[in-house]
């Protein structure tokens, strides 16, 4: 038996106006997930706890089978494990995001937030303002790490504690003197987004991003501290082989944590437009190849488009991961002959109405395909789910369910 959990990152959403009160699920056109929706099982899952912040490393744990109350230390750590960093005992890993910040001449507390990825800069010229970072901030125990597009890593020694911190994805447009660090146990990562904001805001390449119309990367964003991480091996827990597919750090990390094989798919960016095909294929090779009895696709471009606000752009990506990863995957499985079985949810909700992620139950699909069993639904979309008939309170019992240990 061969297993595949597909997750459109922060693919869940809201009526749209725009939409004709459809949301960009319902609107898409994907027919394979709905074929899967039509023939499985529907449902809805709580993948972050009650008094948790909605972040993809909670919910991503969760789906995996892991409880976030028990297994969080924040995403960092994760992101840090991906990128080949061992951390050691005195050290925390925090997020550092490339972010593009006003630039009017008013002092840094007064500037607006005006893209927590910068415009999702390429990840060859993030690098290049990492190292000026750590040229001018680096040592001390502090060490900054380059990693994919806007998302990075600091690497802090002995780091003072650092709880006062936000989520820049979640002050998008607003002005950004509340949401600083302001306990006096926090005051170096305010003195280094202000320094980071020195060095980055006149460097070359920012200048040449605004030449051609594009924003400035023009401070650190520094959040979600913690130390180094630990999770039961996925072989252990559930006695199958798991490859992760994703551009992103964090689920590489998670995965890296759990003991699972990580895909390496080149031009896989986390945007738009990343590698579809290439992660179709590198799920298949692991399932039909390599010997994989899992393997967990994660395609972040949903997400990306959330934050961003862009309605059409999201309504693409999820047809493109249904025409270009779900779709030839199944044929792969069919062709193959082998008895297969498939998980289809977002990690939780990201509405283009917030612009953020929402504490809200994700709908889910179960498709086996020596159980087919008409459903009743033609869509798989927010209605599927609250109408399928299962809901699942506790989010990391999902994958339990979904491999019939139930």
């Amino acid at each position: 038996m061969k297993y595949i959990v597909l997750i459109g990152d922060g693919m869940a959403d809201e009526p749209c106006d725009r939409l004709e009160g459809k949301t960009p699920m319902e609107a898409a056109q994907k027919p394979y997930m709905n074929y899967l929706a039509s023939m499985g099982v529907n449902g809805l899952v709580d993948t972050v706890p009650e008094g948790m912040t909605p972040e993809s490393d909670t919910a991503n744990l969760a789906i995996m089978g892991y409880d976030p109350r028990t297994y969080s230390r924040g995403r960092s750590p994760l992101e840090a494990l991906s990128m080949g960093i061992e951390m050691q005992p005195d050290e925390t890993a925090i997020r550092a995001n490339l972010v593009a910040l006003s630039d009017e001449g008013e002092p840094y507390e007064e500037k607006r937030m005006l893209d927590h990825s910068a415009d999702e800069i390429p990840t060859e010229q993030a690098a290049e303002l990492i190292a000026a970072v750590q040229d001018a901030l680096g040592g001390n125990g502090r060490t900054f790490y380059a990693g994919v597009s806007y998302r990075h890593c600091l690497i802090y020694k002995d780091c003072p504690e650092f709880t006062d911190f936000s989520r820049p994805h979640d002050i998008l447009g607003k002005t950004i003197r509340s949401y600083l660090p302001h306990r006096r146990e926090s005051a170096p990562f305010l003195e280094m987004q202000k320094q980071s904001f020195d060095v980055l805001n006149a460097h070359p390449l920012n200048l040449r991003r605004a030449a051609q119309g594009l924003k400035k990367a023009n401070s650190l964003w520094f959040w979600s501290p913690g130390k180094k991480p630990s999770l039961p091996p996925f072989s252990e827990k559930y006695g199958l082989r798991a490859t992760v597919v994703s551009a992103v750090d964090l689920i590489k990390g998670i995965g890296i944590c759990a003991g699972m094989r990580v895909a390496d798919v080149p031009g896989a960016t986390g945007t738009l437009d990343t590698n579809y095909r290439g992660k179709m294929e590198a799920a298949a090779d692991a399932l039909l190849r390599e010997g994989s009895d899992l393997v967990y696709v994660h395609v972040e471009a949903p997400d990306e488009c959330g934050h961003r606000g862009e309605l059409m752009n999201k309504v693409s990506a999820i047809e493109r991961i249904d025409a270009e990863i779900l779709g030839p995957l199944l044929k792969r499985m069919n062709d193959s002959g082998e008895d297969y079985a498939v998980l289809v949810l977002p990690d939780h909700p990201t509405p283009i109405r917030v612009r953020t992620h929402t504490h809200a139950p994700v709908p889910f699909v179960i498709y086996r395909r020596t159980k087919e069993l008409p459903s009743g639904f033609a869509v798989y979309d927010e209605e599927s789910g609250r109408r399928g008939g299962v809901r699942i309170r506790n989010g990391f019992e999902l994958m339990d369910f979904f491999l019939g240990n139930h």
